[in-house]
């Protein structure tokens, strides 16, 4: 998916290799954390500001996508 590449990064320097957003140090997981939590996506982007808006996008539909082809596999 060349979608993850812009989005989403994992290097095992950085945190382990714990899913990031591109040019960030925050993984994605923290942002599902938020949400979770009942926070809104604003909230999550007004504490992590080096993550942009597009950015959050971009992996909540990526993983809508990831959900979508688990739950029908060609």
């Amino acid at each position: 998916m060349a979608l993850t590449s812009r989005v989403v990064h994992s290097d095992s320097d950085i945190l382990g290799g714990t899913p990031v957003f591109v040019g960030t140090r925050v993984p994605v997981k923290t942002m599902l954390d938020y949400l979770e939590a009942g926070d809104s996506l604003d909230v999550f982007l007004d504490h992590f500001p080096s993550v942009s808006h597009a950015q959050a996008i971009a992996a909540l539909e990526l993983a809508k996508e990831m959900l979508s082809a688990y739950a029908n596999p060609a």
